[in-house]
């Protein structure tokens, strides 16, 4: 993880000085873990939670919001801050802040989807199948949420086959093992 660190901040900022990392994957994959363990190692970095910018009605429809309260703000060198959606109220019921830092990351399905990616400077891929992230979101989420599981699952699919973010990663995690390994940006797709 120091060694990913160190590479992520010798790269060259990508959104204004920031050095914006996506951390993309199918849900369940462990991103939200990984993207805690990686913003430690490199210090606190401030990370961005997708799940907060998507809503039920726009499980997808996030990037104006991502753009318009986190993305232009860091690219002009201020602070950002963004509206967090409220999954049981099902309404944008607070505010989460977004220092400006060397590096930034945010993590989430589609985080590294092509509007995004001109402000990234690394997409890192949580490379495990999506029925085996999928079956352990379902665990993790319990019998509760076995219908939004059905209904997320189709959107997912949906979203990745229109537009993929694996083929766009330079760094690679392994959902079961953690091991970190870089990949060729452009690699075809082996995983759904």
């Amino acid at each position: 993880m120091a060694a990913l660190a160190a590479e992520l901040r010798a790269l060259a900022p990508s959104c204004g000085p920031v050095r914006l990392v996506a951390v993309d994957g199918h849900a369940g994959s462990g991103k939200t873990t990984f993207a805690g363990r990686l913003a430690a190692a490199l210090g606190g970095a401030p990370v961005v939670h997708l799940d907060d910018l998507a809503t039920h009605a726009e499980p997808f429809g996030w990037t104006g919001r991502l753009r318009g309260q986190v993305l232009e703000p860091l690219a002009a060198g201020r602070d950002a801050a963004y509206e967090v959606y409220d999954w049981t109220l099902r309404r944008f019921a607070s505010t989460a802040a977004v220092p400006s830092a060397p590096v930034v990351l945010v993590e989430g399905v589609g985080a590294g989807r092509r509007a995004v990616r001109p402000w990234l400077a690394r997409v890192v891929w949580m490379e495990l199948a999506a029925e085996d992230a999928r079956r352990r979101g379902e665990q993790r989420d319990g019998p509760a949420l076995a219908e939004f599981w059905e209904g997320w699952a189709q959107a997912e699919t949906a979203h990745f086959a229109a537009d993929p973010s694996r083929p766009y990663a330079a760094t690679r995690v392994d959902g079961v093992t953690g091991r970190i390994t870089p990949s060729t940006v452009g690699e075809p797709s082996t995983s759904p």
